[in-house]
């Protein structure tokens, strides 16, 4: 980027500045006593100038917003045209508290819908059923049924507004219920548009809810991937999340490069099953963790960008459409604290900002109390008005991309790709993700760094404000959300009703032909939606397939 001549007549001013000048200074006044490098322990130097970026080609390695690589952004106009979907994470309870909380939210400017769901959902089982039990709705919704589903989206407009749903082993089932409630409701499912997670490689690296071993998943997982684009064209049917992994302690380093590995995994394996790799390509999504390092976040997003573009150019995609990455971003929950919880407002509004900054599509942003409690009402508005405020007030919407060109950026983007490559070589002389994974490999790599980042803590070399430095010993004032402690019953009981009325020979024959189905290589997505659309329970429909797949138990590892 730039002249000989010139970077070396910044080279001898660097150091006449160095020493004259900044040495001087230090010898004055001497720098504060701590580790200047990032969460990732990326070492940062004191200044960064154009020798750090010389070999950068403008055309090749930047390029502009809408075009490759994509660094600068996934569309020409981004958040000049249109703002990021401001989509915040809710679910508690039963379906018909969750109703409430999102026409609460839609109401206060929300501009899509995210689903958090209860432990049981999340495993595949009903709420009645035993493992289940005492378990409802405490971290997410209970939806254990289309029934559910039904009441869930009540009077919500389906067609009009997206909706994202965390849920991964179930994901296939789950995302049928959705399908058929629009069907039921006369809105036909070309027009649906959303999100399911559907990411089970994450969950046996980090977040642990999973139901079938790695094979079985991954053909479900194909399976979404052909139906959506042939059915349900709108949709997008994953989303590859880094963000779990970072909440289980990753780095940010570790978080870019096991997420875009295992995207690149979903790849491989539908291209293996005969899929068109830019038919199922541009629906692929991604979902990123906002942590408390602003720079290194901003970085990291520009980086998962030019690395995704790529490797699908590789695995060969030819349509630019294939090669975004577009990423819904959620504020770190491992960075809220108990302790003076209006502080996390604070830290919730940096996080937000560097992923604006860093090109975001969507944005669910934490509230204040969720070291406490799910979150009343006063606090999720906070967080959404968190998002207006930065979105409406701060400036930093109106031009593309304002820290590309950034010494310090551009280095720091360039040093997290770098360190990406060197964990795909790994992976790969492990034999590939699924391998790594049997190995403890990335539960080993993470397990690390959440012990060295908890241990400088511990330590105060990295000070926690309202932690490990300027605490308070002061009562929480803040209210406190409480879920109905008759909701387990009401739903156990509507459970019972369901399978009193339905047609149960009906039931029966749909998911006598999903076990058949299961036993052979058929796309099983029109027989679980047959057998979602019967009235067959979430726990019935993954018991056949439990039956037929098994379970996956997680290798020992020391």
């Amino acid at each position: 980027m730039y002249e000989k001549k010139t970077l070396d007549s910044i080279k001898r001013k660097r150091a006449e500045w160095e020493k004259k000048c900044y040495g001087v200074a230090v010898n004055q006044h001497p720098e504060r006593k701590k580790k200047f490098e990032n969460l990732s322990a990326v070492k940062i130097k004191n200044l960064y100038d154009p020798e750090n970026i010389a070999h950068l080609d403008y055309e090749r390695d930047m390029g502009f917003p809408g075009a490759y690589p994509f660094l600068r952004g996934v569309y020409p106009t981004m958040h000049r045209g249109r703002l990021w979907t401001m989509r915040q994470f809710s679910g508690f309870g039963s379906a018909e508290e969750t109703n409430e909380r999102y026409k609460y939210l839609l109401d206060h400017g929300e501009t899509g819908l995210s689903v958090a769901f209860d432990y049981p959902t999340l495993y595949g089982y009903d709420t009645d059923q035993p493992l289940a039990r005492g378990e409802f709705g405490k971290c997410g919704v209970a939806i254990s049924s289309l029934k559910d589903m039904e009441i869930l989206f009540s009077d919500i407009p389906i067609d009009k507004v997206t909706t994202s749903m965390t849920i991964n082993g179930p994901a296939a089932v789950v995302w049928a219920f959705y399908v058929a409630n629009a069907e039921n409701r006369g809105i036909r499912k070309e027009v649906i548009g959303g999100t399911i997670q559907n990411d089970i490689l994450k969950e046996y690296i980090a977040q642990k809810s999973w139901i079938f071993p790695p094979e079985p998943s991954m053909r479900l997982i194909v399976d979404t991937f052909e139906y959506g684009y042939k059915h349900v064209p709108r949709w997008n049917t994953i989303s590859i999340s880094g963000y779990h992994i970072r909440e289980a302690g990753s780095t940010a380093i570790q978080e870019l490069a096991f997420t875009l590995g295992d995207g690149l995994e979903y790849v491989r394996w539908a291209e293996k099953r005969g899929l068109c790799i830019d038919d199922f390509a541009p629906r692929l999504s991604f979902f990123f963790n906002a942590h408390n390092d602003f720079f290194e976040e901003i970085a990291k997003y520009r980086a998962a960008r030019r690395i995704w573009a790529k490797e699908m150019k590789k695995l060969g995609a030819k349509k630019d459409r294939s090669l975004l990455m577009r990423f819904h971003t959620q504020t770190a929950g491992c960075s809220l604290t108990a302790q003076q919880p209006e502080i996390n407002i604070v830290r919730v509004t940096m996080q937000a900002l560097a992923a604006v900054l860093g090109g975001t599509q969507s944005l669910h942003t934490n509230s204040m109390d969720e070291a406490l409690a799910l979150p009343s009402e006063k606090a999720v508005r906070i967080a959404l008005r968190t998002q207006q405020i930065i979105a409406e007030e701060s400036g930093v919407t109106d031009t593309i991309d304002p820290l590309g060109g950034s010494y310090y950026i551009e280095w720091l983007t360039d040093k997290m790709e770098e360190e990406t490559y060197r964990y795909f070589d790994r992976v790969e002389k492990l034999g590939g993700v699924i391998p790594a994974i049997e190995k403890g490999f990335f539960q080993r790599e993470i397990a690390e760094a959440s012990y060295k980042y908890q241990k400088e803590i511990d330590e105060k070399r990295r000070i926690v404000v309202g932690v490990n430095e300027y605490a308070l010993d002061e009562p929480i004032d803040i209210p406190l959300l409480k879920i109905d402690e008759k909701g387990e019953e009401r739903q156990i009981a509507r459970l019972k009703a369901l399978r009193k009325d339905r047609n149960n020979q009906n039931v029966e024959r749909h998911l006598k032909a999903l076990r058949k189905a299961a036993q052979g290589d058929d796309n099983l997505m029109p027989y679980i939606l047959d057998c979602v659309h019967s009235y067959a329970t979430l726990g019935e429909t993954c018991q056949v397939l439990r039956d037929i797949f098994g379970e996956y138990e997680e290798p020992a590892i020391y």
